[in-house]
């Protein structure tokens, strides 16, 4: 998917910028070339500022994606995943675990939630950064009580983790 994406707009890192900021936030674009959170009308105003370009990178960049069928339905039918509970887990009690990949990241996933699991912790939600957008992607996983720090050696054991950070 991706691949696809970079090649269309690979002669303007503006249009890239917006493009990423869509998929990283789960915006969709509809067939009257409005883009939306969910049911939430978004701006090109406020879409601008947070990919950092000018309003008309954000028209050039709809018009492109409504000219290709492919980026068309890969846009519109982009749906936010909620909320990541991360920063106020602490807050209600759960436990925070990320861990940096490297390019190796296959079966990290299942390790992970096996070795969670192995210990007797439910997990509540796990995100894994796309790692064709990131050179180094992030799997953050959210546990329903905090994480004995002991794990972070036996995490690290887990061929194609480079890091782990438990809070």
């Amino acid at each position: 998917m991706w691949e696809k994406v970079s090649e269309k707009f690979k002669k303007y890192p503006a249009r890239i910028r917006v493009a990423e900021k869509m998929i990283e936030l789960g915006l969709s674009l509809n067939e009257n070339g409005k883009i939306y959170c969910g049911n939430l009308k978004i701006s090109d105003k406020a879409l601008a500022n947070a990919a950092n370009v000018d309003r008309r990178a954000i028209k050039s960049t709809i018009e492109i994606i409504q000219e290709d069928e492919e980026l068309f339905n890969l846009f519109s039918n982009i749906i936010p995943a909620g909320t990541l509970l991360k920063n106020i887990a602490k807050n209600i009690d759960l436990g925070v675990i990320e861990i940096e990949v490297g390019s190796e990241n296959e079966g990290i996933l299942a390790a992970t939630t096996d070795l969670i699991s192995k210990k007797g912790i439910n997990i509540r939600q796990a995100y894994a950064e796309d790692s064709s957008m990131q050179e180094f992607p992030i799997l953050t996983v959210i546990t329903e009580e905090p994480i004995n720090g002991e794990l972070i050696s036996e995490f690290l054991k887990i061929k194609g983790i480079n890091r782990v950070s438990i809070y």
